[in-house]
């Protein structure tokens, strides 16, 4: 029997082979951003795993409000743009009892 190698069907593709225990690495395909987990799930005769990122649960709310979310995204892209301009300190309007 010949096996021919195949050519690589995506751009970031890599040979993984597993070790001693069946167990493969999976770090050179991370993302540069933090990840702390996997949603892992077949798709037909696939493994398909996707990189999840935890965010804090006071900072929920954001995600689940779309119009302060948007508003955060529009202030982060024009601050990316320079179109920001320095207020001074708000130091004074803060309160000692936190």
């Amino acid at each position: 029997m010949t096996l021919r190698k195949s050519a690589p069907k995506h751009k970031n593709e890599i040979r993984l082979t597993l070790d001693t225990r069946k167990r493969i690495s999976l770090a050179k395909l991370l993302p540069d951003c933090e990840v702390s987990s996997f949603r892992a799930y077949t798709d037909g005769d696939k493994i398909v795993l996707e990189p999840m990122a935890e965010i804090p649960a006071q900072e929920l709310w954001l995600y689940k409000n779309p119009k302060a979310l948007k508003a955060v995204e529009e202030g982060l892209q024009e601050s990316k743009e320079g179109k920001v301009r320095s207020r001074g300190s708000f130091a004074k309007y803060a309160k000692d009892d936190v």
